[in-house]
């Protein structure tokens, strides 16, 4: 790593050693108390414990090292030990003309790492609702992120086109059209084209799903279709294929407009080959057993605080549980892809499901005990009322109807003077930029209210504010262009709103790598803010474009052009585009 704070962890770290102690690693972090220093270095306590020695005299022995380095305007030591640094003026200036060349210094970079993201979920032939919104806004931000950081990524929508629900769209699609050749055992030739809308599929399903709550005779044929489908059987198989083509046609469209894009648009069905295998696999290990006519697999352990039940393989009629198919989704994932780690970005509240496949993979050995599983699960998207987010009458929205509503809202924001295309292309922007900030802005663990009015403010901490703002820096550096203006480099520091951004900057590099290894956005979309908040200060009070000063002016016009990068950066890691005007 070639960023600021790095290189001077690594400098201290040497210093350290130097003095007769030794550490591990050095960390750098903010300091808390500004008046005394820009950073602090908190690890001396810890030395003193080793090396029983009094931690203000291991302090004052690595302070008057750091004195010698012209890289500190001031060192010192307050309280038990912590030392306070404060950065030169000249330090700074040539790391912003390193990072003004290379924007990627200031960014990190980790070990490289093969991932695959298990995002989206959605259902075939089911309307996606508010509930996918957090799944995919929040696994595409983890997938960018892990690309800004040198990782190889691989997303994968995961649909769910093989179960059950299935079973009761082609169930009622018999019901009403039994005359189709699909449900002719004894048919042979090429299947008749017959027609089959999105629209129809999602108005077709809670019928299908109602019917089977309340007729255990229509359920049990639910099943039976199920099981058939799972066995290729032609009729059912080759309409299936048609009910997938249509639905996830629609999921893509709707997808595109949330700026959220998958590598694979795999689903269940794929690791359906696998699963003979994954079955023999485990018999072979010893590890199924018979229970009420089910074959399933035992993973509790003795310290578990929580009962922990059998994962059910195969379930007592014969059909494939939903549990049995993400094991073969591991299964074909390790065989075809071998990757370092597998990330499911899924509802909290599935957390006992995927500790069971987890326990039945590393148990096994489909999956070595060197890659990580982990399931991130997240808090639930609510309305003013605090409760799960619905449509006025009381129903689950869908995500379809969100985007609209959003979309009616920002567009009070765009001019009206620009032609009715470019007006669209800016209410689409909008739209998704609002959507995945107020998404992306809590923890990802918390529950959080969507306020539509709110988060399409342009003042407030939302995504139409930062996209207003950094326009707003581009349209300053185009200005800029068009005088001829030079913005070659940094030349000094010539106000207190210069160091300011400076030392924000400087914290990019935590920000990534914290978000990365915590799994959440909302320490991007803060620091996003505050980055802009602090940019908007110096614009409201330094003169930039009309700067008599020509070296001041290149400074500030450079500075900026810094800032404009790093908020493009970081919008792209949230999967949000830069607008050229609004």
């Amino acid at each position: 790593m070639n960023n600021f704070i790095y290189k001077l962890e690594e400098k201290l770290k040497n210093i350290i050693k130097e003095c007769g102690y030794d550490t591990d690693k050095v960390t750098l972090v903010t300091s808390s108390r500004p008046d005394l220093g820009e950073y602090q270095y908190n690890g001396v306590m810890g030395l003193a414990k080793v090396y029983k020695k009094n931690p203000n005299v291991i302090a004052g022995e690595i302070v008057e090292h750091l004195k010698e380095d012209n890289t500190f305007s001031n060192v010192g030591v307050a309280g038990p030990g912590f030392i306070n640094l404060s950065f030169s003026d000249t330090a700074l200036t040539e790391y912003m003309n390193e990072v003004k060349k290379d924007i990627n210094i200031n960014k990190g970079e980790l070990k490289k790492k093969k991932i695959i993201i298990d995002y989206g979920g959605p259902n075939v032939a089911k309307a996606l609702h508010v509930g996918h919104l957090r799944s995919a806004n929040i696994g595409e931000a983890l997938k960018r992120l892990a690309k800004e950081l040198g990782c190889e990524v691989i997303g994968d929508v995961h649909l769910g086109d093989w179960g059950r629900p299935m079973g009761l769209i082609i169930l009622e699609l018999k019901k009403r059209h039994p005359e189709w050749a699909y449900f002719d055992e004894n048919y042979k030739g090429e299947y008749p084209e017959v027609t089959i809308t999105n629209k129809d599929l999602e108005e077709i399903y809670p019928i299908a799903s109602t019917k089977a709550k309340e007729d255990e005779s229509y359920l049990e044929e639910a099943r039976i279709i199920t099981y058939k489908l799972q066995q290729k059987e032609r009729g059912y198989y080759a309409l299936w294929k048609k009910i997938v083509e249509v639905s996830v046609a629609n999921i893509k469209s709707l997808y595109d407009k949330l700026n959220v894009h998958f590598e694979l648009w795999n689903g269940e069905s794929d690791a359906a080959e696998y699963i003979d295998d994954v079955v023999n696999y485990l018999k072979e290990k010893g590890l199924v057993i018979t229970s009420e006519g089910a074959q399933v697999v035992e993973v509790k352990k003795e310290d578990d605080k929580i009962e922990v039940p059998p994962l059910i393989l195969i379930k007592s009629n014969g059909s494939v549980s939903y549990e049995t198919t993400d094991v073969a989704c591991l299964w074909e994932r390790m065989k075809e892809y071998h990757p370092d780690e597998i990330w499911y970005v899924v509802d909290s509240r599935q957390s006992l499901h995927f500790e069971q496949v987890f326990r039945v993979c590393y148990k096994s050995g489909i999956v070595p005990e060197n890659v990580l599983l982990d399931h991130m699960g997240f808090g639930t998207m609510n309305g003013k009322d605090g409760k799960p987010f619905k449509t006025r009458d009381g129903g689950v929205m869908t995500l379809s109807n969100l985007i609209d509503n959003v979309k009616v809202e920002v567009e009070k924001k765009i001019n009206n003077n620009l032609s009715k295309e470019e007006q669209e292309k800016i209410s689409n922007t909008l739209t998704c930029a609002v959507l995945k900030y107020a998404d992306l802005l809590p923890n990802r663990s918390t529950d959080y209210i969507f306020d539509i009015e709110k988060f399409s403010d342009m003042n407030g901490k939302t995504g139409v504010y930062l996209l207003y703002s950094t326009m707003r820096i581009k349209s300053l550096l185009d200005k800029a262009i068009e005088n001829n203006y030079s913005m070659d480099k940094v030349t000094g520091i010539y106000s207190k709103y210069e160091k300011d951004i400076i030392l924000k900057l400087l914290e990019v590099p935590n920000i990534l790598e914290k978000s990365f290894n915590e799994r959440t956005l909302n320490y991007i979309c803060d620091y996003l803010y505050e980055l802009t908040n602090t940019f908007n200060s110096f614009y409201a009070s330094v003169k930039i474009l009309t700067e008599e000063d020509s070296s001041k002016r290149e400074s500030y016009l450079s500075l900026s052009e810094i800032v404009f990068k790093t908020n493009e950066m970081l919008l792209n890691i949230l999967g949000i585009d830069i607008l050229e005007r609004m």
